[in-house]
C-alpha cells in the first residue's frame, strides 16, 4: 500500500509518500517539503503568530493535493515541538480540522524520541547491540537508548536548532558573547540527563539523525546524499570540533555555500553544532553514525506493526 506521512516540525512540513507493506522495508516513493520554520513565528506570548497558522493551513493543504496525486490511500499527520509548546496550540489544532480536514496528532517528545529509535534499530539492526540514539530538531533533542525496539531510556530537550536560534543567536554572525552563552546553557541542559543514560551501561553503537547531523556529517567531508542511502556516514567529535568555531564566525551567506547546507537550514548550523558538540562531549562519543532514517519512517513502521497486530 502507499502511505503518506504528513510531518509538522519546527522548520518544515514535510510530507513523506512511502510504499509500505508488512514485512517489507518501507520505500520512498516521493517527497514535499516546505521551509515554514513554525518555531520562529511565534509572538511575545508563545503563540503562533496569525500569518504562522495561515501558512501553515495552506501548506498542509498543498501537501494533502500532492498526496492525491501520489496516490496515497492514507496520511498519517503529526506534528511535534512547535505545535505541542506553542501557547495556542489547541486552536492551531482546531483550525488546521476545521479548514482541511486534517487531525494532527500531537506527539509528545519521549514519542518522538522513541519512534525515532524504532526507525534507528530497525535500520541497524540487531547487531548493532545496544544502541545511543541522538536527534536534533527544530525545537527539540531527543535522545534514546536501549537494546530493543522500545528504548530503556528517552528524553526529549528543548534545544532544538530552529527554537535556539531565534533566542540566543541574533547576530549575522552572532557575537562571542552570545555563543559563549548558548554553550553553556546547552550544556548545562545536557549534563541533567546523563546519568540517566550512563548507569545503563556503554552503547555497543551510536547513532545520529535529522537534517543537523547529516549536514555536520557533510561538511566534515562525508558522502553526498547524491551517493546513495546506503554509504556508511559518520561524524567524529575531533571533525565537529574543529567545524565549531569557524561555523560561529561565518555568516549565514557563508555557511549556505558550504557542502550540503541548505538555504533554509544554514542560520540554524551553529545552533544545531553546539547541541551535537556538547551532547557527543557529554555522552562520551568520539564518533556516530548517521541513521537515514528518523521520525517519519518510525511513524510508518508503527502503524505497520499496528496492521499487523490487528490481522492477527
Amino acid at each position: 500500500m502507499r502511505l503518506g506521512v504528513l510531518d509538522v516540525g519546527s522548520n518544515t512540513v514535510h510530507l513523506l509518500v512511502m510504499d509500505a507493506h508488512p514485512g517489507a522495508r518501507p520505500l520512498p516513493a516521493y517527497s514535499h517539503k516546505a521551509e515554514l520554520r513554525l518555531a520562529e513565528l511565534l509572538d511575545a506570548e508563545g503563540a503562533i503568530r496569525d500569518d504562522g497558522v495561515d501558512r501553515l493551513i495552506a501548506t498542509i493543504a498543498e501537501a494533502l493535493e500532492v498526496a492525491e496525486d501520489k496516490g496515497a490511500e492514507d496520511v498519517l499527520s503529526f506534528a511535534t515541538s512547535a505545535v505541542r509548546e506553542a501557547a495556542n496550540g489547541e486552536q492551531v489544532l482546531a483550525r488546521v480540522a476545521q479548514e482541511t480536514g486534517v487531525q494532527l496528532t500531537v506527539l509528545s517528545g519521549e514519542e518522538e524520541a522513541r519512534l525515532t529509535f524504532l526507525a534507528a534499530r530497525r535500520w541497524f539492526g540487531w547487531s548493532a547491540g545496544r544502541l545511543l540514539l541522538l536527534d536534533i530538531g527544530g525545537g527539540s533533542l531527543e535522545v534514546g537508548y536501549g537494546m530493543d525496539e522500545d528504548p530503556d531510556a528517552a528524553v526529549s530537550l528543548p534545544l532544538g536548532a530552529g527554537r535556539l536560534t531565534s533566542g540566543w543567536l541574533p547576530g549575522d554572525p552572532p557575537s562571542a558573547e552570545d555563543v559563549r552563552a548558548l554553550r553553556k546553557h546547552v550544556r548545562a541542559e545536557i549534563a541533567r540527563t546523563v546519568a540517566e543514560f550512563s548507569r545503563l551501561g556503554r552503547p555497543d553503537h551510536i547513532v545520529g539523525t535529522s537534517k543537523t547531523f547529516k549536514q555536520l556529517a557533510r561538511i566534515a567531508g562525508a558522502a553526498r546524499s547524491g551517493d546513495g542511502l546506503y554509504v556508511q556516514r559518520t561524524l567524529s567529535r575531533r571533525q565537529l570540533g574543529e567545524w565549531v568555531p569557524r561555523l560561529a564566525s561565518m555568516t549565514e551567506a557563508e555557511r549556505m555555500a558550504l557542502p550540503g547546507v541548505s538555504e533554509g537550514r544554514a542560520r540554524q548550523l551553529l545552533a544545531g553544532a553546539l547541541v551535537a558538540d556538547a551532547a557527543m562531549d557529554l555522552f562520551g562519543v568520539a564518533e556516530l553514525e548517521v541513521c537515514p532514517w528518523a521520525l517519519r519512517e518510525g511513524v510508518i513502521l508503527r502503524k505497520l506493526d499496528l496492521m499487523v497486530n490487528e490481522r492477527g
